[in-house]
């Protein structure tokens, strides 16, 4: 039971950071404009798909939870 709420614990820290990370997004100019974010603008269509910034917050949260992993 113990590891459970090991668990329940870091993911709610994980959403208060991914919570603060939308909060604070019109703030921090670079997220989701960096180079590699793909951006198709058509007369009535815009397609975002920020591959860039996706690819740098997944080694990012990876690196935060190898490192809580460790023992």
């Amino acid at each position: 039971m113990a590891e459970f709420g090991k668990l329940l614990i870091i993911i709610g820290a994980l959403l208060l950071l991914l919570g603060a990370v939308f909060l604070l997004s019109g703030k921090l100019p670079w997220i989701g404009r960096l180079p590699g974010d793909i951006v198709v603008h058509k007369k009535s269509f815009t397609f975002y798909f920020p591959l860039a910034t996706s690819l740098i917050l997944s080694l990012i949260l990876s690196l935060i939870l190898w490192l809580i992993g460790r023992k």
